[in-house]
């Protein structure tokens, strides 16, 4: 008997919710009004992550800034302070550390507020093959791209649950889906902030806090100094993507209180074929579309690439 109640209060919620995702396919859902929000954006002081913070200033937002590169991130502050009225406050905080990301955390805490949309954007590439990357790089990959994941989220998650409001937003990749060839610790390290941000969405979702929202990004490799020198073989089929199309599209998924998007959507058909044809057909697939030389002449972001000499300087 509990067998059929259960299934039959299965198949209830199931037909409901399906039915509810393709009613919001035909009649987007409304837009949430984020002004007077508290949003958080890691890794603000150049790309991706200065221009989400733009377009949350423009609709009145109240901006934390965050990022270990000071001077970009005072400049990120200085052009969200130009759009309209938006209380803006940047902190310089290297995410790849616990400490500082609980003392910073703190910080804002007392002198802004409780965050409420936390924009886990910082991250960085290697670029190299598994056997020529250093331990202390793969360390570094999942430092900023993972770790740091855990640290704000447990620096912030509690307010918003005490509330049962907030939104928290991974950015991971497509790569953090699918394998790369010469990406072996940045792929790994996405796989692991996607990992957390979905069991961490169904967690929430198990406790009843269904007023605190996740967006999970995975977006292809976008034209950022972080990507600088990566090529596509069929720009048409899988196109590198520009910054301001990722940013708009990042945006109107959070204000939809979109849980998952994925960029461009042929990525959608490409990690379904995954599950479905043999790993021989994928690596031949990933040939024909150029994964396996997309790296070739990675170059990556100067300042970075200088880092990583200090760094490797310091292991010696």
């Amino acid at each position: 008997m509990d067998v059929i109640i259960d299934t039959s209060k299965f198949l209830g919620k199931f037909l409901y919710y399906f039915l509810e995702s393709l009613s919001y396919k035909i009649i987007p859902k409304r837009k949430k009004n984020v002004a007077g929000e508290i949003v958080l954006i890691t890794g603000s002081g150049s790309g991706l992550g200065r221009l989400l913070a733009m377009h949350f200033a423009s609709l009145g937002a109240t901006l934390v800034l965050w990022d270990i590169n000071e001077e970009g991130n005072m400049e990120t502050c200085r052009l969200a302070k130009g759009k309209g009225r938006a209380k803006v406050f940047a902190y310089k905080c290297d995410c790849s550390n616990r400490e500082e990301v609980y003392r910073v955390a703190d910080q804002v805490k007392n002198e802004v507020g409780d965050v409420t949309i936390l924009i886990n954007n910082a991250g960085v590439v290697t670029g190299k093959s598994f056997l020529d990357t250093p331990d202390h790089m793969v360390e570094r990959s999942f430092f900023v791209n993972a770790l740091s994941h855990f640290w704000t989220c447990k620096a912030f998650l509690p307010a918003m649950i005490k509330a049962n409001h907030g939104h928290l937003v991974c950015i991971s990749s497509i790569a953090g889906m699918v394998g790369v060839n010469s990406l072996v610790d940045y792929s790994a390290s996405k796989f692991a902030a996607f990992g957390l941000a979905e069991s961490l969405f169904l967690e929430l979702g198990i406790q009843n806090k269904t007023e605190i929202k996740t967006t999970i990004v995975c977006p292809y490799f976008i034209k950022t100094g972080m990507f600088e020198g990566c090529t596509t073989k069929y720009p048409f089929i899988l196109p590198l993507l520009e910054q301001d199309y990722v940013a708009k599209k990042i945006l109107n998924a959070i204000l939809e209180e979109q849980v998952y998007l994925i960029i461009p959507k042929f990525a959608y058909f490409a990690f379904l074929l995954k599950q479905i044809i043999s790993p021989k057909m994928m690596i031949v697939l990933s040939e024909y579309l150029g994964v396996d030389t997309c790296m070739s002449s990675f170059k990556g972001r100067e300042k970075e690439n200088e880092l990583e000499t200090e760094t490797e300087r310091e292991h010696q």
